[in-house]
Formats: structure tokens, sequence, C-alpha cells
């Protein structure tokens, strides 16, 4: 065999190599691909809603099955944090690696339910611990309430789960007090006053996410700002009508934003019912409490689209975001009676 020969040889063999090796390389490409869509479609399932009774079963038993007032609501708190972090996933809004970095319907859902964390955590600290506005506040909600409060998408020095799961050690901390007959410094008061609070951030809440919901067909608005009081001022004038649209590209976002707010917010009612049952008893506001929670879970009903469609009103394809507005708006009206009722006396 001539030195060419040889030499050609050996090429040939070494392409050969090269193509299986090329070919091992797009395998594993697409085997990495292939993994990651699953993950994303795993780590994009909502976590369903739990059982408030269940989560107080064990402090009951502990009390001789005597109910502890402010151990439902605080269990639901819980219950919620902890299955922002612990659902399929855990904690998303702040990855940077993939699947996590390229979703964004999941850290939309993270900050609803965030947001309700945040809301109920200050009313315990600031309304249900306190027996009057210059009594104590509890400093286990105190630090709780600071750490719920860290920026969601910080991932280092101190990264946002972290801090979180230390703000849930808290609400555990004081639960275990509030279930303590040794250790009376710790309450919950269940008055009307102090529901009429946290329901007030509430109604806030849901009326925001109504308009975010409902702008996402643009509408023109006349501005009723200073509406009913003729010495209102405001700060700077602004146009007596305007048009008001949700960029399209955060349709999806204010979708699932106002999805994972009405989850938590469930949660958080079904405990409050507990807790509260006494005082919505007095005021024969039970029943309004449950339409509030029977209007939410239909914001709970599953997708059946694999993209949040933005129909034009009455045309022919659907909008998602007016459906959500649509049960988000009775609930949030039916909170605004609930107030009223809760403000009789």
């Amino acid at each position: 065999m001539s030195f060419w020969q040889q030499i050609l040889g050996k090429t040939g063999g070494w392409r050969h190599g090269s193509r299986w090796g090329l070919r091992l390389i797009l395998l594993a490409i697409l085997a990495y691909l292939l993994l990651m869509v699953s993950l994303s479609f795993y780590w994009s399932l909502e976590p369903a809603a739990f059982d408030v009774g269940r989560s107080t079963e064990t402090q009951e038993k502990a009390l001789d099955n005597k109910r502890v007032t402010g151990v439902a609501s605080t269990s639901s708190l819980i219950g919620v944090a902890s299955t922002l972090l612990d659902k399929p996933g855990g904690y998303l809004s702040n990855d940077l690696s993939l699947p996590g970095a390229w979703l964004d319907n999941q850290p939309n859902w993270e900050h609803g339910v965030l947001v309700q964390v945040r809301d109920f955590t200050k009313a315990m600290r600031d309304a249900f611990s306190r027996s009057q506005s210059q009594s104590s506040e509890d400093q286990a909600l105190r630090t709780a309430d600071a750490r719920f409060n860290t920026d969601r998408h910080r991932w280092i020095f101190p990264a946002a789960e972290g801090e979180y799961r230390q703000g849930i050690q808290q609400l555990s901390d004081y639960l275990n007090r509030l279930t303590d007959p040794q250790q009376p410094g710790a309450q919950f008061y269940a008055r009307a006053d102090n529901l009429r609070y946290w329901l007030g951030t509430v109604e806030s809440r849901l009326g925001s996410l109504s308009q975010r919901l409902s702008a996402s067909v643009g509408k023109m608005q006349l501005n009723t700002d200073l509406a009913g009081e003729i010495a209102a001022r405001q700060s700077t004038p602004v146009p007596a009508k305007q048009l008001i649209q949700t960029p399209w590209r955060e349709i999806d976002n204010v979708f699932y934003e106002a999805r994972g707010s009405s989850w938590a917010l469930l949660q958080l009612l079904r405990g409050v019912e507990i807790d509260f049952n006494g005082v919505l008893k007095k005021k024969n506001a039970r029943v309004s409490l449950q339409q509030i929670v029977r209007e939410l879970e239909g914001t709970q009903r599953p997708v059946h689209s694999p993209m949040i469609l933005n129909g034009n009103g009455f045309g022919p394809m659907a909008n998602h975001s007016l459906i959500m507005a649509s049960y988000i708006s009775r609930a949030h009206a039916g909170l605004i009676d609930l107030r009223e009722l809760l403000a009789q006396g």
C-alpha cells in the first residue's frame, strides 16, 4: 500500500468516526431539549387547592379538639406560602437556568400568590394579632412581614426562596405559641373591624386586577378620579378621557397573576371563614363570604387552550381575560357588600 493510500484510508476512517460523533452530539442535544420541554410542561402545572380543615387537624387534636381562634387562618397562610416554594419546579421567579428561565406564566402566577401572602401577613401583624392600635406587635409576625417583602427576583445574597422560607418559619413559631396555653402573648383577635381591614386591601387588589384584565381590549375611559367631591384636587392634570389598553405582550402575564392571586385568596378566605365564624353568623354575612368563594372558584377552571386568547368583545374568538375579569368583578362586588355588612351594628 502506497503512502497516499495509507493517508486516505486514515482520513476516511476519521470522517466515518466524526459522522458518528456528530450524530451522538445531535442526539444529546435533542434529548436535552426534549427533557427541558417535558419539565416545562410539568413545572407549569398549577397546584390544587388544599383542605384548610386538614391543615388544622394536628393543632386541634393537641388541644382536645377545641378549636383555637386563628389556627385556621394562620395554617392557611403557611400552606399558601409553602405551596409557593414546594410546588412542581419549586420557586421559578428568580430562575436563571433552563427551563425556568424561559417560563413566564408560572412566575406571574407566583407574583399573584405572593401579593396575597404579603397582604395577609401584614394584616396579621397590624390587626389580627393586636387588641388595639397601641398594643405591641408580635415580633415573629414582624419578621415574617419583612421576609416576605424581599424582592421576588432576588436569586443570591440573599435568595428570595431562603427569605420566604424564614418567613414561613416565623409564622410557624407564631402558630405554635398561639396553640400553647402557657404563652398568652400570642393572640388572634377575630373581630369585625379586623376582618374589614384585610378585606379592604383585598377589595383594592381585585379592583385593580379586574381593570387590568378588562383592558385586554382597548377602551376609551372617562376620568372619574375626582367624581363626587367638588373640592377634590390631584397633583397633575390628566385628560378627560383616555385609551386604556394592556400591551399585547403582557395580556397572559396579567391573566396568570390574577389566577395566582385568586388561588391564594381562595385558601385564605376558607381559613377566615372558620376563625370568624361567630362574627359572620352575628352579621348574617357567612353566605356572602361563601358566594365570594364560589366566584373565585370559577377563576380556577382549567384552561383548554395552548395560549391565552384575546378575542375582541363579541367577536368569534374567546377572550380569556374578559372571562377572568367577570369572575373577579363579581367577587369584588361581593367584597364591597360583605364589608358593608360587617360595618353594621
